[in-house]
């Protein structure tokens, strides 16, 4: 009999028999001691991938996935960590599974941005899948899991489909908000897309599918096997949070039970599944409930500025600033980042008395400003034309030893553009150069973007030849645009002169390197 036929109680049986066998790990530790010999293939070892195949493997790449906002720490981006995969088999991590029927098989580690596809008919089977999913079969595959047919593999089989990180995402999206056990789609994704298995928005996806259904057992065993492959986990994690927040006591009670889950696994889940939970909590303006979650994993600072950053995102300053005192009291001493939350918040809302207030405790407790600092009341003041304050404070920061960010000279130059005081800007721009070596490309290459979009075509072909002049090679993105516009409005003799003259400062340049 095929085995798709077979019940899903009699499968749930294999699978659980193929994670005690014990030569499945035998079996595992001999490929990983070929790997050495390879390190950039692992071949298959089976062709016809099933589900009654337990050391099904696929082959892969082992490579190793108004007033401006002001960033506290200088960086627009969220920090996201990268890991090397892994190839140790861990099986005490996730053995005992017994709520929901878990196919582990064997423990790959899957690369998160080369991962190379192979077509699986160069192996032998001719069902290779073609296309992404429509979303027609997107709906046809919910409809087939939520059904809980004992079919299911080969009815998703038959599609003949493969699936996006985005329809994958769309589906359980769906399940989890029907409530729908996703463990069976979840296991076909490992057999039949092993590419999508360890993505992080679909192991998210999965942990928030177990916290809907209430089962910690299956969470707890899923991480462990997402751990050995170094997922780091978003905020999608905790969607199921959502629905339990109304009640304060359920919410206490099920977020207890997720820190002691990332707890217990540990490894990269819990940094980033706490710091994600932490976000969540913040974002669901439950803070009493993140600083809960603190309490019981760890008091770091970084812990405490996810929660500050998202009160000052509302507004809520008098909040971030008792969650100040809160942190001294529990041994966690604010960084100027914590501070710098504050500060903007508080410039952005008027209220400059109270920031520079702030300014001042944030130095009495042995807090030194950092350039971020500094930047912060900049803006504010040049945004109002206070551009003695702001000077003064450069003049601070000089006396410090801090160099002003380009964003900080930024401030100047545009500040004096929304004020039509064009001359100003360049007098600022001509004086630094000389003196902020490191910016004073991009301060002329935002001078003339300044002037081009304020349709003066001639002046911007004026500085950037002026810097092309001293030496300096203007923001390539710029120099083309001023072109553009050049040729458009007729100037094809001011185009061909900038032209020839960043040709000649090439040509120099290769030249003094020979």
């Amino acid at each position: 009999m095929e085995f798709s036929k077979w019940s899903r109680s009699s499968r749930k049986k294999l699978t659980l028999l193929s994670i005690s066998n014990p030569f499945n790990y035998l079996f595992s530790h001999s490929l990983q001691s070929s790997s050495s010999l390879s390190s950039n293939l692992k071949t298959l070892v089976s062709s016809n991938p099933s589900r009654s195949n337990p050391t099904h493997f696929l082959t892969k790449s082992t490579s190793h996935p108004s007033f401006p906002s002001i960033s506290s720490t200088g960086s627009s981006s969220f920090c996201s960590l990268t890991y090397p995969s892994s190839y140790s088999l861990q099986f005490l991590n996730v053995n005992g599974c017994k709520n929901q029927s878990l196919n582990l098989q064997l423990m790959k580690s899957y690369s998160y941005n080369r991962f190379q596809w192979f077509s699986l008919a160069s192996s032998g089977n001719t069902n290779t899948r073609v296309g992404d999913a429509t979303p027609k079969q997107v709906s046809d595959f919910i409809k087939l899991i939520r059904s809980n047919d004992d079919e299911m593999d080969s009815k998703l089989n038959s599609m003949n489909v493969s699936l996006s990180i985005a329809s994958t995402v769309e589906i359980f999206h769906v399940l989890n908000s029907e409530k729908v056990p996703a463990l069976c789609f979840l296991d076909w994704i490992k057999l039949f897309q092993p590419e999508l298995y360890y993505n992080s928005d679909v192991c998210s996806l999965a942990i928030d599918n177990c916290g809907r259904l209430d089962d910690y057992e299956t969470m707890r065993c899923l991480l462990g096997d997402y751990n050995v492959n170094q997922v780091c986990l978003t905020d999608k994690t905790f969607g199921f949070l959502n629905v339990m927040i109304a009640s304060k006591v359920s919410t206490r009670k099920c977020i207890g039970r997720v820190v002691e889950v990332l707890n217990g696994v540990g490894g990269s889940c819990r940094v980033s599944g706490v710091r994600a939970l932490i976000e969540v909590l913040s974002v669901l303006e439950s803070s009493e409930m993140a600083k809960y979650v603190i309490s019981k994993t760890a008091k770091k600072l970084s812990y405490y500025h996810i929660l500050i950053r998202e009160m000052c995102r509302r507004f809520y300053i008098k909040g971030a600033q008792e969650l100040l005192n809160e942190m001294r009291q529990v041994g966690c001493e604010p960084s100027s980042q914590t501070y710098n939350y504050i500060i903007s918040s508080l410039c952005k809302n008027g209220k400059n008395a109270e920031a520079r207030e702030l300014f001042k405790e944030m130095q009495e407790h042995n807090c030194p400003p950092d350039a971020a600092t500094y930047e912060i009341f900049i803006w504010n003041s040049c945004r109002f034309g206070e551009f003695d304050a702001a000077f003064q404070l450069l003049d601070d920061m000089a006396v410090r030893g801090l160099e002003p960010r380009h964003s900080t000279h930024a401030a100047f130059i545009k500040s004096y553009f929304s004020l039509r005081r064009f001359k100003e800007a360049y007098e600022y721009v001509v004086g630094s150069a000389d003196k902020y070596k490191s910016s004073c490309n991009m301060m002329y290459s935002w001078l003339a973007s300044l002037h081009l979009r304020n349709n003066n075509a001639v002046m911007a072909h004026n500085v950037l030849l002026e810097m092309i002049n001293k030496g300096l090679r203007p923001n390539l993105m710029v120099y083309m645009k001023v072109l553009k516009r050049l040729r458009k409005s007729g100037r094809d003799d001011l185009a061909g002169n900038l032209s020839t003259r960043l040709s000649s400062l090439s040509s120099k340049s290769s030249m003094e390197a020979i």
